[in-house]
C-alpha cells in the first residue's frame, strides 16, 4: 500500500496536505493521494486540501482526477479541494476588492482632484478623487496617504473615514468596496503621475460640488467627508496588535478604557 501523504487537519474538520512534503513524481502522488483520501475518509473528515506549487503542476491533473476542484491561485501556487462527503463546507476564497479615495481639503476649501487617462467603460474620464487599490497587509489610512502622494505628489495626513459603498458584479464577478477617507494636506505642490493621470489640480470645493459634469456619486461622497465628522481609526487593546488589525469608531467612543486612537507608529504599542 502507499505511503499516507503528509498532512494536519484544519478548523473545516478537513486534511490539508503538507505542500513541502508533495512527491515529484505525478504517478506516486497518484497512489499516495488515493491511499491518504481513503483512510481520512474511513476516518470521519470531510474535506481535503492540497496546494501544489508551480514548479509541481504536473500534480494537478491527477488531483483533478481525484475530484478535486480548483479553489484559488497565488503567484507560486494553485490550491485545490476536495470534498469527501457530499455538501461538506468549504469556504470561499477573497470575494471583494477594496479601494479608498481621498478628500484632501484645505483650510482654503480647496480640494485636490484628478483626471485619469481613461474612462470606465467607454466613457469620457472626469474629475475625481485621488485613490486605488490597496495591497496586501495594507491598512486603510497608509493606502489613501500611499496613493494620493503616488498620484498627486502631495503629502497628505489620514484622518477619518467618511462613508463607504459596495458594489457586486465588479471585476471577475467579484464584489467591491470603496472607502473614501478624509486627508489633512501637508504640502500643495503637484507632481502628477503622468502613467496614470492627464490632470491633477487643487480646485474649489463648491465648484466640483456644483459641475454638471462631475458624477453624481463623485458630489456626494465629497459632501458625506464635508458634513461628518466620520470614524476614525482606533485600537482596541486585547483584539490583535494594530500591526495587522484596525478598527474605526466614532470619535466620542476613542476615550473608553479599552479603545484607543491608532497610533501614527504602530511600533508604539510594543
Amino acid at each position: 500500500m502507499a505511503e499516507i501523504l503528509e498532512s494536519k487537519p484544519n478548523p473545516f474538520n478537513g486534511m490539508v496536505i503538507s505542500s513541502l512534503d508533495l512527491p515529484s513524481d505525478a504517478e506516486e502522488f497518484d497512489a499516495r493521494l488515493a491511499t491518504s483520501m481513503e483512510q481520512w475518509s474511513s476516518e470521519g473528515f470531510l474535506t481535503v486540501w492540497v496546494e501544489i506549487p508551480k514548479a509541481k503542476s504536473a500534480l494537478i491533473p491527477k488531483a483533478i482526477d481525484r475530484g478535486f476542484d480548483f479553489h484559488h491561485t497565488g503567484d507560486d501556487y494553485i490550491l485545490l479541494t476536495c470534498r469527501l462527503v457530499a455538501g461538506a463546507h468549504i469556504p470561499p476564497f477573497a470575494s471583494h476588492y477594496i479601494g479608498i479615495g481621498g478628500v484632501v481639503l484645505t483650510p482654503e476649501n480647496d480640494l485636490l482632484v484628478v483626471r485619469e487617462k481613461y474612462g470606465v467603460g467607454g466613457r469620457e474620464p472626469t474629475l475625481k478623487l485621488p485613490g486605488g487599490a490597496l495591497v496586501a497587509g495594507e491598512h486603510l489610512g497608509r493606502a489613501v496617504e500611499r496613493e494620493v502622494l503616488e498620484e498627486t505628489g502631495v503629502r497628505a495626513e489620514f484622518e477619518s473615514i467618511a462613508c463607504f459603498r459596495q458594489w457586486h458584479g465588479y471585476r471577475y464577478g467579484k464584489s467591491d468596496i470603496y472607502f473614501v477617507g478624509k486627508l489633512r494636506p501637508l504640502s500643495k505642490e503637484i507632481t502628477m503621475q503622468a502613467e496614470e493621470i492627464q490632470e491633477c489640480l487643487w480646485m474649489p470645493v463648491n465648484d466640483f460640488i456644483g459641475s454638471d459634469s462631475i458624477s453624481n456619486f463623485n458630489k456626494q461622497i465629497v459632501r458625506a467627508a464635508l458634513e461628518s465628522d466620520g470614524v476614525i481609526q482606533s485600537f482596541i487593546e486585547g483584539f490583535g496588535g494594530p500591526d495587522s488589525r484596525e478598527y474605526f469608531m466614532p470619535r466620542h467612543l476613542i476615550d473608553g478604557e479599552s479603545v484607543v486612537p491608532f497610533p501614527s507608529d504602530p511600533r508604539s504599542f510594543f
